[in-house]
């Protein structure tokens, strides 16, 4: 049966147990698969048509938290979208100030003898007491929920430990001698207090509130930091257009456009909407989208994206996709979409956290019975038993994997690098084996001159000029070549007529002109080649190049070779793979000659030539049987197949739609000198996972014992644990720093196919 994909924006998560808690209660349901995300706040659903989005839900409310369809985020400012982040912030750092105000005076004269006037531990309980009931009210409501839907979470380990200290504190000054005149008290940071039923916890209740606060609200401020990198995305397109209406210039907002509507764009204006451009020539900035830093040039009938700059002349662009549908949103999805999955590594951590929280309320009971059988007394078993119950983190794990991914997903997007997903990351640091597809990735896709060959006594502009004006007629691939290489104007052709795979002939200045392959001169026309001229053929066909003869007034007058270039970038790309250690292999449909003249240019030993789409697929297949793991990297339609059976897909974003679906990861510009940068991006991202995770692991797996041992005061237990989600936060956010590698210094002009860079 199939599925229908749902995404639900959650309120009210405050730990990696809420995420958890939500998803084992949406997967609870018959035909629901579903996956949460506490960094992200989100959940994606695969559920069976017959189960609602009202279902999905109440399911997420009887567990104790809201949940809502997200607002598009195409359609919807972004000032809208970031209100709701503002406000929690701006509410934990009022909280958090006036906390830290009224806890300092508590925390100053429980720890220094000297300022413990008459009487200053009742002092200490008025400004106590506001903190642990106001400051700490967001962990107790949320333990209070939570206590009601029969779970644990974090804020239940907090606000136990909160109240437990503040309760102590209470007996203590109410029936156990400490609210008497002159009693001291001083702190002990490393082990236990020893001072009987007059030992007060105050300090401990405030400092823990004023630590956690701290961290959440470091925590949440560096979350929304890791998220911007997405916004930054979203907020690139332009918010009006101006759109030809009966003839009259008048502006819209950019939500009320729609396909087949023609907009203007003036020099320094953003494009407003994916399109073709109908009048006018210009260039275009698309770094924003691309990573690219020099221009594009564009006339009528090129293809223009949404959201970049014309910074040339006046262009009028017919509209051919909007909203979600364009370029731009397509990005900002597939990164969201990226950002919201889990590595199978999170896993592991998501079911570590599902199960945290009821054991360390059972460590926290083993330690204080432990303490009270030995008779040490209650003040070092409570004290071991608070200690516990606050030193324990889940929330390290549960931001371990989101927050790099959101990171890392968002900093590739401001580069051009598309990452769909987080077990992409995985696959990446497992690949060996690179293959390349050789039009359009490795080469420019596109065919252009490469060298003009005149018979003696011929002027070479006028065999240029000559052969153009009968090409202009042809709408081949190597007639476009031969004609966008003269210079003027092109001469007018009359009595045009082509021959399929042959060639072409007309009348040019009352002269009978032919142009076409070898064996069609010499056949069709009876017309010989000049000795010298018919090596120079012989020699480019071989290098891969398609040699066009041209001929008029019943002479051979000379040739022009046609060929595609290798991309400036390309070798560079190459060797750069291989230090990532990478094997290149060269896979096309071409012939033998052209794909090993391009793979000569680029360093490539491995070459399989004439390949069909199901070959390629094949030569995947042959490649994962003999133990490789392969990468994927091309372009077209006839890719697609090939991307899909790779480990790792890699589509260029200057392809084909079907290849782009099919990968795994997206290169916007086309650039093959991106392809391993975005292999270095995944790595990274992956190390800086698993750097968080043993982080996580390794907190909890040291902390707890010496918490259990009473060796710790519950101060610097709840510093360490809002150090340790702080750290994994901030840690994350050092990708932000990851940065391309600077290509070639010089771009060379790309050197052609298997042809030699002179023009004879």
């Amino acid at each position: 049966m199939s599925t229908v994909d749902v995404d639900l924006d959650i309120t009210g998560m405050t730990c990696a147990s809420c995420a958890a808690r939500i998803e084992r209660k949406l997967n609870k349901l018959p035909g629901v698969a579903a996956t949460v995300n506490f960094a992200t706040e989100k959940a994606r659903v695969q559920a069976d048509p017959e189960v609602g989005v009202a279902e999905l839900i109440a399911a997420i409310e009887e567990a104790g938290y809201e949940a809502s369809l997200p607002t598009p985020a195409v359609d919807e400012p972004q000032d809208a979208l970031t209100n709701e982040s503002r406000d929690e912030l701006r509410t934990l750092r009022r909280r958090l100030l006036v906390s830290t105000v009224l806890a300092v005076p508590v925390a100053a004269m429980s720890m220094i003898p000297a300022l413990q006037f008459p009487y200053w531990q009742w002092f200490a309980l008025a400004l106590a007491l506001p903190v642990v009931v106001w400051g700490a009210w967001p962990f107790h409501r949320a333990a209070a929920i939570n206590a009601r839907h029969g779970s644990a979470t974090m804020d239940t380990l907090i606000s136990v430990g909160v109240l437990a200290a503040f309760g102590w504190s209470l007996y203590a000054l109410f029936f156990g001698g400490a609210g008497m005149p002159g009693m001291q008290m001083e702190v002990t940071f490393f082990g236990a207090p020893s001072s009987g039923s007059q030992e007060i916890y105050l300090e401990v209740a405030a400092l823990v509130t004023v630590f956690i606060l701290t961290g959440r609200y470091l925590e949440v401020r560096a979350k929304r930091k890791s998220g911007e990198a997405l916004r930054a995305l979203l907020e690139l397109g332009a918010k009006d257009a101006i759109v030809l209406r009966e003839g009259a210039e008048c502006r819209i907002p950019v939500a009320q456009l729609l396909p087949g509507d023609v907009v203007v764009v003036r020099p320094g204006e953003k494009i407003p909407a994916d399109g073709l451009v109908v009048e006018g020539a210009s260039a275009v900035d698309e770094s924003m989208l691309t990573g690219e830093s020099v221009p594009v040039e564009v006339a009528v009938s090129s293809r223009v994206v949404g959201a970049t700059i014309n910074i040339g002349g006046r262009l009028l662009v017919e509209v051919t996709r909007v909203g979600a549908d364009t370029e731009l949103a397509q990005m900002a999805k597939l990164v969201e979409e990226a950002q919201t999955g889990k590595a199978h590594v999170q896993r592991l951590a998501d079911r570590v956290s599902a199960v945290f929280v009821p054991i360390v309320f059972l460590l926290a009971v083993v330690a204080f019975a432990g303490w009270m059988i030995t008779g040490a007394g209650v003040e070092i078993a409570f004290t071991a038993a608070v200690t516990t119950l606050i030193i324990a983190c889940p929330c390290a794990l549960g931001l371990a994997t989101p927050t790099a991914l959101l990171v890392g997903t968002g900093r590739g997007a401001q580069l051009g690098i598309l990452i769909r997903g987080p077990q992409v990351l995985e696959r990446t640091r497992r690949i060996d084996t690179i293959v390349l597809d050789k039009t359009g990735t490795v080469t420019e896709g596109r065919m252009t001159v490469t060298a003009v060959h005149p018979v003696d006594g011929v002027d070479r502009d006028e065999l240029i000029l000559f052969a153009a004006a009968v090409e202009n007629g042809s709408e081949h691939p190597i007639g476009r070549a031969i004609v966008a290489s003269a210079t003027g104007d092109v001469l007018s052709v009359e009595a045009f007529a082509a021959e399929a795979g042959q060639g072409v002939q007309g009348i040019v200045s009352e002269r009978s002109v032919v142009a076409g392959r070898a064996s069609w001169i010499r056949g069709r026309w009876a017309l010989a080649l000049p000795a010298q001229l018919a090596a120079l053929v012989a020699e480019d066909e071989e290098a891969g190049a398609t040699v066009t003869v041209v001929a008029w007034d019943g002479r051979v007058r000379g040739a022009i070779s046609v060929a595609d270039t290798i991309k400036p970038t390309s070798a560079e790309a190459i060797s750069r793979l291989r230090r990532l250690g990478l094997t290149p292999v060269l896979l096309t449909g071409d012939n033998a000659g052209a794909a090993r003249s391009v793979a000569a240019g680029v360093g490539i030993q491995d070459v399989r030539a004439g390949v069909t789409p199901k070959g390629k697929l094949d030569t995947i297949r042959e490649l994962q049987a003999a133990g490789r793991v392969v990468a994927m990297v091309g372009d077209g339609v006839n890719d697609a197949a090939a991307l899909a059976a790779a480990d790792l897909g890699i589509a260029m974003g200057t392809g084909t739609d079907a290849a782009i679906t099919a990968s795994d990861l997206t290169v916007v510009s086309g650039d093959l000198l991106l392809v391993p940068d975005a292999i270095r991006l995944a790595r990274r991202t992956l190390g800086t996972i698993k750097g968080n995770l043993f982080w996580a692991f390794a907190y909890n797996v040291a902390a707890i014992p010496i918490a259990m041992l009473a060796l710790l005061n519950p101060i610097l237990a709840s510093a360490a644990m809002a150090f340790s989600s702080v750290f994994v936060v901030t840690n994350s956010l050092r990708l932000r720093r990851f940065d391309r590698l600077p290509g070639p210094a010089d771009q060379p002009r790309a050197a052609p196919v298997g042809v030699p860079a002179f023009v004879s």
